[in-house]
């Protein structure tokens, strides 16, 4: 059984690590799943100190994940349209096989948005996206951050234990 708990965990981190590219999933908390997974093996002693702390850096992580991208459009100028256009392009970006898909849809999105809100001021509009993309990558770059820190803990943690588990 704590192979089994052991394993899903692993997959809970790297899902996390995944989830900070793709805005359909919690990349920190899925994380700190996979340490809550960890912890209920008989292996690894809870430890509700970490898991709180951990559980407190996904949760905040998770919160200005939602502020950070809007930061950055306000700060260019940005609109609400230019906000929704960058996640609209984010996910459209996606599914289209090219490199950078995400972040180049992420900024088409955005100028689009920005061009609907307002079709007479192109300078405007890409200032706006600029912020936008600039946010995104801020926020992206945090979460994958938080993410990598999850990953060393948790496998630092499955090596102070590796014994009771193999």
């Amino acid at each position: 059984m704590d192979i089994l708990l052991l394993s899903i965990g692993l997959l809970c981190i790297f899902l996390g690590i995944v989830g900070a590219f793709l805005p359909v999933l919690p990349g920190p908390l899925t994380s700190w799943v996979g340490f809550l997974f960890l912890h209920y093996t008989k292996a690894v002693p809870a430890d509700y100190t970490f898991l709180s702390i951990t559980f407190a850096i996904a949760l905040f992580v998770y919160i200005i994940d939602y502020f950070i991208p809007a930061m950055g459009a306000k700060k260019f100028g940005g609109s609400k349209y230019g906000i929704y256009g960058t996640t609209i392009g984010l996910l459209i970006g996606l599914f289209i096989p090219i490199p950078f898909g995400i972040i180049i849809g992420a900024f088409l999105g955005a100028f689009i948005g920005e061009i609907i809100h307002d079709s007479t001021d192109t300078n405007r509009a890409m200032k706006a996206s600029l912020g936008s993309l600039l946010g995104f990558l801020v926020s992206t770059g945090i979460k994958f951050g938080v993410g990598l820190a999850f990953a060393w803990l948790y496998i630092d943690t499955v090596w102070e234990y590796k014994s009771a588990f193999f």
